[in-house]
């Protein structure tokens, strides 16, 4: 657990710091004004924003690529013929264009779906998933999945995922600003020195990683509103079953990080660690759909 999730932060920073590193390197080669914060702000919401976005435009070739899956064209067999009607059906119902699907190989149970818009979208499932459920279980899975992209989910994600970026980038400099005019004894016309630099390095990653507090609050609550969606598309107890079966037999997830906070079961944890789970606790999202019954 503490690995999957050090690790998943661990990418998120990473690319987070190299974004400040080039951001730091133009701010240098075009003489941005560390006192000039509007252009500053201005230069930290492109490389925010633009490395969110760009991940976002790029997500179903990176879900594809890494998971190996088979995206099914012409189905192969009665059971790829029925994960085509039922995703149609249920993207139908939710008022999208119908995804991609695709399934790939993973002994545990579990599915996702990603994409940079309602409607161009992909919608995956494991072979663990095939295996372990039956029909009526698989059937509001991809429920979940259809209702994140009617939701939009990948998209506000990646909007809340620009604006932490954004804020990340830009508050780290201004900090740094402050600390290295303190050491410098404030004096002016001097580029920033060596105190700025590791300021802004160490506060990326501090503040990279209150950024994923709020990042990762929006996702569990995202899961909430997709298991209420799967469940209008297939039926409460159906999702409710699914989820208990999720719960009876969820065990280490083989999803790349990329697509991992996307899947229907992520990491657990209590404490402080569960700041950084990417999923609410299954038990806690089956008591929600009976409360609301």
């Amino acid at each position: 657990m503490i690995k999957r999730i050090a690790l998943f932060l661990a990418t998120n920073l990473a690319v987070l710091v190299l974004l400040g590193l080039v951001l730091s390197v133009l701010q240098g080669v075009f003489g941005i004004q560390l006192g000039n914060q509007g252009t500053l702000l201005v230069f930290a919401a492109v490389f925010g924003f633009g490395g969110a976005f760009v991940s976002l435009a790029i997500s179903k070739w990176v879900a594809r690529t890494t998971t190996r899956m088979h995206v099914i064209t012409q189905p192969r067999n009665a059971d790829e013929a029925w994960l085509l009607a039922t995703v149609g059906r249920h993207a139908q119902a939710a008022g999208i264009r119908m995804p991609e699907v695709g399934i790939y190989d993973g002994p545990e149970l579990n599915a996702f779906a990603t994409g940079p818009s309602r409607n161009n979208s992909l919608v995956a499932v494991s072979t663990g998933l095939l295996r372990g459920m039956g029909r009526d279980e698989v059937e509001a899975v991809l429920a979940h999945e259809v209702s994140h992209v009617a939701n939009g989910d990948m998209v506000t994600m990646a909007l809340i995922q620009g604006v932490m970026n954004t804020f990340v980038i830009w508050l780290a400099r201004v900090v740094g600003g402050i600390v290295d005019g303190m050491l410098s004894g404030g004096r002016e016309n001097r580029g920033p020195g060596f105190a700025y630099y590791a300021v802004v390095m160490v506060l990326e990653i501090v503040f990279g990683l209150l950024a994923s507090i709020v990042t990762m609050w929006f996702s569990r609550r995202r899961e909430f509103r997709a298991d209420a969606g799967g469940a209008a598309l297939a039926g409460r107890e159906r999702m409710i079953a699914a989820l208990t079966r999720l719960a009876q037999t969820y065990g280490h997830s083989t999803l790349p990080n990329q697509v991992r906070a996307f899947g229907i079961s992520g990491n657990v944890g209590q404490g402080l660690k569960r700041l950084f789970m990417t999923h609410p606790p299954l038990a806690e999202r089956i008591q929600a759909l009976r409360d609301a019954a």
